[in-house]
């Protein structure tokens, strides 16, 4: 028989790791080729990790909420055939040069580890193998990894908060232990570090009472929730608002939509339309296609623009259409629905909701007139498209002004005001507006 390795595949540039949510096989469970072996999540999204061959699990190499990384070994399988000669070579070479000394550096960390699990086997809390270590390597107590704020499933600490956790001290310039609560009383929340050094305020216990129904955050919902605070703290909001008449766009669309999707087989929604002229926009204003690190600006050679879409369980995630700007419409139709189908469907791969530059989302799906977004970081601007209404208003004419019933909405663009001033966030939103305004009704699709 011959053993195979089952390991962690690359999922992107920008995905180093990820969460084992779930095993669904067994040791001594059957596996074929290509079959679900086991499910994993990221930042943004659940996936599952198949098997490269048909065999038979012999034996798994992490738990349940483990933080795996990119080419680690998950777990072994067993296949039919036996050992390759070079492999036995390997072995026996292995022993003959050094496998004591590799057994005495194995059994040495091992002990290390050990004595880690020992110090935190009071704990209430789940610590991953990763976590652990680097408690260990950073000096952190075990009263001080007790007081972090985990952002994880089911509140479990991952890499970034303490990391997160380890900038704060440092900032600080104490390394005091944390004071260890009563065990009579809840300990209190400690406030959540934020990448300009500022800290916020410790959140008020909310007491549940008889008849409430008391339900934990999802994973996604906690990293929302997380990631919006974030937001807030780091960047200076501001909004900028316009109205915009797109009577001519929607009668062009109600004229070739039929038409397109017998061709295409895709529907032709607004949003690509209105993503064309966000594209437009920033060449035409390429400072809120950027970054601030620190007190460097990134100017992003390429224009990926994110969709915010809403999932079935009400949580949102953000995929990226990829260098926007080399698609023509129907490119970006195709894209738009793709990206939105596989998302409803949790299909997206990790890769799909990273590196975005600026990002689109369309609040007039619920009825929203108008709203005021929080920037996706670490973008600076983001655009939130208001519903499409039915509006009575003023027509100019060469016949003079008169009333007429025109399809307007509203656009909101949030941009970070550290790096993007007022001038430049109207300038951009009008020049948007602009674009539809002006739009070619003659085109062809």
């Amino acid at each position: 028989m011959a053993t195979v390795e089952l390991k962690l595949p690359k999922m992107g540039e920008s995905v180093a790791e990820a969460t084992l949510t779930n095993w669904l096989k067994e040791v001594g469970d059957t596996i074929e080729q290509d079959e679900p072996v086991l499910e994993i999540a990221t930042d943004k999204v659940d996936s599952e990790v198949p098997s490269e061959v048909d065999g038979v699990l012999k034996e798994k190499k992490f738990d349940v909420d483990d933080v795996i990384e990119v080419g680690q070994t998950i777990a072994i399988i067993e296949t039919e055939g036996e050992a390759s000669s070079e492999e036995e070579g390997d072995d026996e070479e292995l022993v003959e040069t050094g496998a004591v000394e590799e057994a005495a550096s194995r059994v040495s960390a091992a002990k290390e580890q050990v004595a880690t699990t020992e110090d935190l086997s009071s704990s209430s809390r789940f610590y991953s193998p990763l976590v652990k270590n680097i408690a260990r390597e950073e000096n952190i107590s075990f009263e001080e990894l007790e007081s972090i704020s985990g952002s994880g499933k089911e509140g479990r600490v991952t890499k970034d908060d303490v990391f997160a956790y380890l900038k704060s001290r440092e900032e600080s310039g104490t390394q005091e232990k944390a004071a260890p609560q009563p065990s009579t009383q809840k300990p209190e929340q400690p406030s959540a570090p934020s990448t300009n050094g500022r800290t916020a305020p410790a959140s008020v216990p909310v007491e549940a009472h008889p008849g409430d129904d008391v339900q934990e955050l999802s994973r996604m919902g906690k990293l929302i929730a997380s990631h919006m605070v974030n937001s807030i703290q780091t960047s200076a909001h501001v909004q900028s608002f316009i109205e915009v008449d797109v009577t001519p766009i929607f009668q062009w669309r109600q004229k070739v939509k039929d038409q397109f999707q017998q061709r295409e087989g895709e529907k032709l929604t607004f949003t690509p339309i209105f993503m064309e002229a966000v594209v437009k926009a920033i060449k035409d204003f390429p400072l809120v296609n950027i970054s601030l690190d620190g007190d460097k600006i990134i100017k992003h050679k390429h224009i990926n623009l994110g969709m915010a879409a809403a999932l079935p369980d009400n949580n949102l995630i953000v995929p990226v259409i990829r260098d926007a700007d080399q698609l023509n419409l129907t490119g970006l139709a195709k894209r738009v629905n793709d990206l939105a189908n596989r998302a409803r469907q949790n299909k997206l791969k990790p890769d799909e909701t990273q590196g975005g530059t600026y990002t689109v989302t369309n609040v007039g799906t619920f009825g929203s007139v108008m709203g005021t977004p929080i920037i996706n970081q670490p973008q600076v601007g983001i655009l939130a498209l208001g519903a499409i209404r039915k509006v009575p208003a003023v027509v100019e004419s060469d016949q003079g002004d008169f009333i007429g019933i025109r399809h307007k909405m509203f656009l909101s663009h949030s941009y970070d005001h550290r790096v993007v001033n007022g001038a430049l966030g109207g300038q951009f939103v009008q020049r948007v507006a602009q674009y539809l305004e002006s739009f070619d009704t003659s085109r062809t699709i």
